[in-house]
Formats: C-alpha cells, sequence, structure tokens
C-alpha cells in the first residue's frame, strides 16, 4: 500500500470537545490562573493589545509578538547593570513564553481518548503503511495513541519517529540506516513537551508536564500565522521537522488534509509545487461555513488545484484511509 502524508489541523480535538480545545478558553483559563501572572505582567501584555484582559485568538497574539521582539533587543543593549528597560521590561520575554507554554499544556492536557472505531483504523493503517504524520495541534491525542499501540518503538523496529530520545533530539536519528524504512511523525508547529536543558532539547513524559511546571519552550508556534515561519526558524528542532517535511513529500503518493482550516499560508506555500503531481484529500466538519461547491472553490484558491472535500458532520467517523 502506498505511502502517504496526513497533516492533523485542530479540527480532530474540536471534533470531540470544543470547549477544551477553545484557543480562547485556553488563553483566559491561564490568564486568570491564581499565582501566575502578577498585575503588572497583566498591564504590560495588556498594553500590547490595546485593551484589558487576555489574549483572544492567534490574530491578538501579533502586537504580544513583536513586543517580545523589541524587548528582547533592548535587553542586549546596556552597560553592565544599566538597562533600557524596566525589571518588568527585562522579564517580558520570558514571562511571555511562559504564557504561552502554559495555554499550549492547557490545550495538550486532555483526557479523553480518541473513538475506537477512528484510532484502530488509523494505527492499522500507518502500521501497514509507515504513512508519515504532521501535526499542527498541540494535544496529546494521536502521541498517546501512539505510544499505547505501538506505533513507536525501537529506533530498529518502530512505524513512525520523531527525532527524540532518552539524551534529547538528534536530527541523526531521523536518518534511514541499516535499511529501516519507517514513517515521520513531524511536530510542525512544535510542542509543550519540548523543552530546553542547558544545550539541548528534551521531550518531557507526560507525566511531567502539568501547569504547575513554568517552561518557556522555545518550541511552540502559538503566534500570528505572519510570524510563525521566524518561530520556526530559531527552533533546531523545528526548522528540522519542515526540512523532512519536504522529503515526507517526495514520498507521498496522496495527502490527507484532517481536521485543517487552511490558514496557515507558510504550510500552503510549500505544498503547493507538490499538488502538480500528488493528490489531496481534505476532510472537514460539514459546519464549516459554505455548501461543497464553495468549499471546492475555497481550497482550490488556496492551494491552486482541485482538491478532493470531504465534509463530515464529525470528522472522526473517517476512517477510510
Amino acid at each position: 500500500m502506498p505511502r502517504k502524508l496526513i497533516v492533523i489541523g485542530n479540527g480532530l480535538g474540536m471534533a470531540l470537545s470544543p470547549a477544551h480545545f477553545s484557543l480562547n478558553t485556553a488563553l483566559e483559563e491561564i490568564w486568570n490562573k491564581e499565582g501566575f501572572l502578577s498585575q503588572e505582567q497583566r498591564s504590560l501584555i495588556e498594553r500590547c493589545l490595546g485593551r484589558p484582559g487576555a489574549p483572544s485568538g492567534e490574530h491578538e497574539l501579533d502586537q504580544l509578538h513583536r513586543a517580545v521582539t523589541y524587548c528582547k533587543a533592548l535587553n542586549q543593549i546596556g552597560d553592565g547593570g544599566v538597562h533600557w528597560l524596566t525589571a518588568d521590561g527585562q522579564s517580558f520575554p520570558e514571562i511571555t513564553a511562559q504564557y504561552i507554554h502554559k495555554v499550549a499544556t492547557q490545550l495538550h492536557n486532555y483526557d479523553g481518548n480518541l473513538p475506537p472505531d477512528f484510532e484502530a483504523s488509523l494505527i492499522s493503517f500507518l502500521k501497514e503503511t509507515k504513512s508519515h504524520v504532521a501535526t499542527l495541534n498541540y494535544d496529546k491525542l494521536l502521541y498517546s495513541s501512539f505510544i499505547d499501540n505501538d506505533v513507536f518503538g525501537r529506533y530498529d523496529n518502530t512505524c513512525l519517529v520523531d527525532g527524540m530520545i532518552e539524551a534529547g533530539f538528534s536530527a541523526n536519528r531521523l536518518e534511514r540506516l541499516y535499511k529501516n524504512d519507517f514513517g515521520y511523525y513531524l511536530h510542525l508547529h512544535g510542542s509543550p513537551l519540548f523543552v530546553n536543558r542547558r544545550h539541548q532539547v528534551v521531550k518531557l513524559s507526560r507525566d511531567e508536564l502539568t501547569l504547575d511546571v513554568n517552561e518557556a519552550s522555545e518550541h511552540i508556534v502559538l503566534t500570528h500565522v505572519k510570524h510563525k515561519p521566524s518561530v520556526i526558524a530559531a527552533s533546531h528542532v523545528l526548522s528540522t521537522y519542515w526540512d523532512y517535511l519536504r522529503f515526507a513529500l517526495s514520498e507521498a503518493e496522496e495527502i490527507i488534509f484532517f481536521g485543517y482550516s487552511g490558514f496557515d499560508d507558510h504550510l500552503n506555500v510549500l505544498l503547493r509545487p507538490y499538488l502538480n503531481t500528488i493528490p489531496l484529500k481534505v476532510v472537514e466538519w460539514s459546519g464549516t461555513p459554505g455548501d461543497q461547491a464553495a468549499r471546492e472553490a475555497y481550497w482550490r484558491g488556496l492551494l491552486g488545484q482541485a482538491v478532493q472535500v470531504n465534509r463530515l458532520d464529525n470528522i472522526t467517523d473517517f476512517v477510510q484511509w
């Protein structure tokens, strides 16, 4: 059976628990988390937004991202103990990164499971074909399922690898040696499990990732879409995944968009040249505004090619990979 590339978006989580996987809800809950942000820190963020309260959606993270960039630049200017910024300003990039990490952690730590029929069909397909999986979301639904069902395994006996070993991330572990033919699990927008430890990026265990951990991860792409490429480029781990996405595309005989909105231009631009020869299938929620013809026109406008659009009342009913 041919190897495919499955791109998973936030629609997977939204199909199971819209309340939990709402970005706005997570931004608000972490904003109000007791003992986390001080009033001074909230005030700095509010000044960036130009209004009181928590950020709302990725579009409002634009100004926040720019403020962090400016603060980082000013933090590098000074003479000894003399700084351009106040103490709160100096710590603004760190606390903002912690805020983003906690939001991603909130989204990640969902206690539910994949529907049994959906999970069984996906696991069986991946084990049979060793197809590539690329994620744009932060939840652990797939990750936990892949661990519990032996989709991940030893380097020489596994279906998927992500380059994370006990010692930390190693791009070398993505290379196929000794006749290995595993596929790739590419966290294109990162994971709250990825944290810096000295000069290495390590993966926390699922039990270690809680809201009580103050991590300022550099390996989460949760910002306005126009800043996502720069966040990816700044992370060796994420930029490696995007490099391997091109390799995965060179092997794939079909691409499947599953629960992906189409809003990430950096992904769409990368994919367009491949769609001249590789068919693409979209699996999306039927509640997305527009009829079948409108949705086909939407995707054709984004990707420059006609694609097959499958609209379902619940996308987890899809089992024909």
